[in-house]
């Protein structure tokens, strides 16, 4: 059972909520999408941006916390191999099942032949080429879902996996700098830098600087809040008090600041969720199996097959409960067959380098 803190104390790397908090903001992006994909507006907005958007921003300041703590453990190189051990495997399979076995299937349904389909750009192997990287540059597979509300597009979801890769690279960076690890104010100044950037987004645009730009330092604050509560907590420890105080004054600029309200509230969002996930339990299946990464990645393509199958007509919520179901089995094959064999392999490489006594936080860390 997990329990709240009482006074200033660490936070509780193996007795926390974060599996489940993860697996709920996945969750969130899937009810987001759903309105999109079925064509039935955009659903709730706040400030111009869906659900989806803000249940991103969560995972932004959850991951910068962790990744900080992963960056501070480990040597550089055990760092970027134990990152892109993480995101890469699950991403490839991802684009490999999309091309090479969601595309045929949605080919049939909506023709009841494939011909065409693998000379017709872009192709299921162009697909999958283009996209290796990270950096999503095709949505769309040869001539297939053309037939639904939102065509064309098979993962609305991976364009975000580029950008956390890349604050990834930046608190690797900054993991060579001492002053990164021995004052909280550097992180600060680093979010505050941050928020300034996107809050006068305007400014650099008109110098040139591409969309790239902009949807990284959208982003790159809430990751940079979640670096700030990481090095909080570790000379200061969590107190519950400061938790309840940050998780409800975060709300003040979210819905009081259009444009970088949510940024500006990075860091004590960041807090107040950490501390939260100390106080919620999680069930014992999602501690063991965190199945959020392959449910984010999947939810979309799967949401498009199933439009596809005529299950709109259930309705909006009935389309969403139905997804549900459908993407946890492609989110429990993805972690029980690619994530979960490669992190082990990485951890037993990584025991194999570390001394004994520094195995229980490597374990912590990946």
């Amino acid at each position: 059972m997990v329990t709240a803190p009482t006074s200033s104390r660490a936070f509780p790397h193996r007795r926390n909520s974060l599996n489940l908090f993860r697996l709920v903001l996945a969750a969130t992006v899937l009810f987001a999408h759903a309105f999109y994909i079925t064509g039935n507006g955009t659903g709730p907005m706040l400030h111009g941006e869906n659900l989806g958007g803000w249940a991103v921003a969560g995972f932004f300041v959850l991951s910068g916390f962790l990744i900080t703590g992963s960056r501070f453990r480990h040597t550089a190189g055990e760092f970027l191999v134990h990152r892109i051990a993480r995101i890469y495997p699950a991403f490839l399979v991802v684009l490999v099942v999309t091309a090479l076995f969601f595309a045929p299937i949605a080919g049939l349904l909506e023709r009841g032949e494939l011909g065409g389909l693998f000379t017709t750009p872009v192709t299921p192997l162009e697909y999958i080429w283009g996209n290796i990287g990270l950096y999503i540059q095709s949505y769309s597979v040869s001539w297939t879902l053309q037939t639904v509300p939102y065509p064309g597009a098979w993962n609305g979801s991976l364009w975000t996996l580029y950008y956390e890769f890349f604050c990834y690279v930046i608190v690797w960076v900054l993991g060579f700098l001492a002053i990164f690890k021995r004052t909280v104010w550097f992180p600060v100044v680093l979010w505050v830098v941050s928020v300034a950037v996107h809050a006068t987004m305007g400014f650099w645009t008109r110098l040139g600087l591409d969309f790239d730009f902009t949807l990284l330092f959208k982003l790159l604050p809430f990751f940079l809040g979640g670096v700030v509560a990481y090095v909080i907590f570790d000379r200061w420890g969590m107190r519950a008090p400061i938790g309840i105080a940050c998780l409800l004054g975060s709300l003040v600029p979210i819905f009081l600041v259009p444009g970088f309200g949510g940024q500006l509230a990075a860091p004590a969002l960041a807090y107040g969720l950490l501390w939260l996930s100390t106080v919620i339990p999680q069930p014992k299946l999602i501690a063991k199996h965190d199945v959020s990464y392959g449910f984010y990645i999947y939810a979309w393509p799967s949401a498009q097959l199933l439009m596809l199958v005529g299950a709109a007509q259930l309705g909006v919520w009935a389309f969403m409960g139905v997804n549900v179901l459908v993407t946890l089995v492609f989110a429990v094959a993805s972690w029980l067959l690619i994530e979960r064999p490669v992190m082990r392999a990485t951890r037993r490489r990584s025991h194999a380098t570390v001394p004994a006594h520094a195995v229980g936080a490597v374990r912590g860390a990946l």
